[in-house]
């Protein structure tokens, strides 16, 4: 157990974390931009991995009921956290479309910096808010590596839930898709004007 003073400080650094995310990333994308020497390969390898980070954010928002229940369908049987593996992914891909491997490395290491820590605090807010399911859940299902085999549905119907579509569109997931392909464009823009 920490000290109090140690603890208060820990949690106003995972409560940083969790406020710097989304301003970082809009921070990250114009250095990117303007850094990117995209080549056809780069932007057909990259776009190709962005889309299967696409793809698990999609399913995982679909299975996602944030804050009403413990949610352990889909992909959440393999990862707590399938929505920042996707990211993780979708972020890897465009960064490889740009060109740049230490634009590669720096979204790495600038995502793992930010994002650990915030999914250390939202494991402490779901073990708050599901303390009976949570900690089960928890040993058996990795953080955010994600496992070969799916764990255990928990004795529920919850494991057994289906992809939801309304909740896709409820957590406006296609809006990840849009912020993509606008990225795409602009990285083919620039191979064109590059090239040109």
């Amino acid at each position: 157990m920490m000290p109090q003073a140690q603890e208060y400080r820990y949690r106003a650094f995972l409560s940083l974390m969790q406020r710097m995310r989304v301003p970082l990333g809009f921070l990250l994308t114009p250095v990117m931009l303007l850094a990117a020497r995209p080549t056809s390969i780069s932007v057909a390898l990259g776009m190709g991995i962005a889309t299967l980070g696409l793809a698990l954010r999609a399913w995982a928002s679909g299975h996602l009921r944030k804050n009403e229940d413990l949610t352990v369908s889909g992909p959440y049987k393999y990862t707590r956290n399938p929505l920042y593996l996707g990211t993780f992914v979708l972020g890897t891909g465009i960064s490889i479309s740009s060109g740049v491997v230490w634009l590669v490395v720096l979204f790495a290491v600038l995502y793992l910096m930010v994002y650990v820590p915030v999914m250390i605090a939202e494991a402490r807010t779901m073990r708050t808010l599901f303390p009976d399911r949570y900690d089960a859940y928890s040993k058996q299902v990795p953080l955010f590596v994600p496992r070969v085999f799916p764990g255990k549905s928990f004795g529920n119907a919850e494991g057994l839930r289906k992809f939801d579509r309304s909740l896709y569109l409820k957590h406006r997931e296609y809006r990840a898709s849009l912020g993509v392909l606008a990225v795409l464009l602009l990285l083919v823009l620039k191979e064109y004007l590059w090239t040109a």
